[in-house]
């Protein structure tokens, strides 16, 4: 009597729509990196070896300029929350006395 589950987790495929839309952006980038690289350089190899084995999970046309904007515009929200939350460390550590200071010798 084995003690595997009865059902299987299902993948969630709005999860999986997302990855493959983001897959396909990161798939567009690294294409622009071939260029700049250079195509037999050991970089660009590796780059255009990478395009090779990701490029058949991602379907032609998944790629669309509004799809393109919204994962900027997260990208960009996600960068402003962070630079507050390190704004608000940075005054919280100045507010402290000695923050940030080496302990003083005692004399």
């Amino acid at each position: 009597m084995g003690s595997s589950p009865v059902t299987q987790g299902t993948p969630n495929r709005g999860y999986e729509a997302a990855g493959l839309q983001r897959l396909g952006l990161v798939v567009k980038q690294l294409g622009e990196l071939v260029p700049l690289l250079g195509p037999t350089s050991d970089a660009g190899v590796a780059v255009i070896d990478a395009l090779r084995k990701l490029t058949k999970f991602v379907p032609s046309g998944s790629v669309t300029p509004a799809g393109e904007r919204n994962q900027l515009q997260s990208q960009m929200e996600k960068n402003a929350q962070n630079n507050q939350q390190m704004q608000a460390l940075r005054q919280s550590q100045q507010q402290q006395p000695g923050a940030g200071q080496p302990p003083a010798r005692a004399a």
